[in-house]
């Protein structure tokens, strides 16, 4: 007898993350975590039920599928972000200048001060269907 609530997935859509390749551990996990912040807000879909224990002791909800993290050069993540963008790609974004800012509304306007081609990216966030964000990250490794 199979226990059939543990068996694999596959899903049509993915939850993908590119960071660059050249960040410090700690920028890795803070990029990360921002980057994917949004997308249960744009993207209800995304999000499972809520937890809880065997006490009933209640927990937030997360992502019903796997966020897959992957790395790559500047120049990759350039590339990627072109991909995403030209393909209509739900997508976030974190640029080198977002570590010297300290809250949502300074990270907004240090966005909007650059212009898409010039943003010094180190870390996108993408999500649609399985086939267009491979195809987005086409180049990048799984994280190490």
């Amino acid at each position: 007898m199979t226990d059939e609530t543990n068996a694999p997935v596959r899903f049509d859509t993915k939850i993908a993350v590119l960071l660059r390749d050249d960040l410090e551990t700690w920028q890795r996990l803070n990029v990360t975590a921002f980057l994917v912040s949004g997308l249960g807000t744009q993207v209800p879909e995304v999000i499972g039920e809520p937890y809880a224990d065997a006490d009933d002791t209640p927990y937030l909800p997360m992502f019903r599928q796997p966020v897959l993290v992957f790395a790559g050069s500047k120049e990759l993540l350039t590339t990627a972000h072109t991909r995403a963008v030209g393909r209509g790609a739900t997508l976030a974004v974190f640029t080198s200048d977002l570590f010297s800012t300290g809250h949502d509304e300074a990270n907004r306007a240090a966005v909007r001060a650059v212009r898409r081609d010039a943003m010094d990216l180190v870390g996108l966030a993408v999500y649609g269907p399985r086939n267009a964000v491979d195809k987005i990250l086409k180049g990048a490794s799984m994280h190490p």
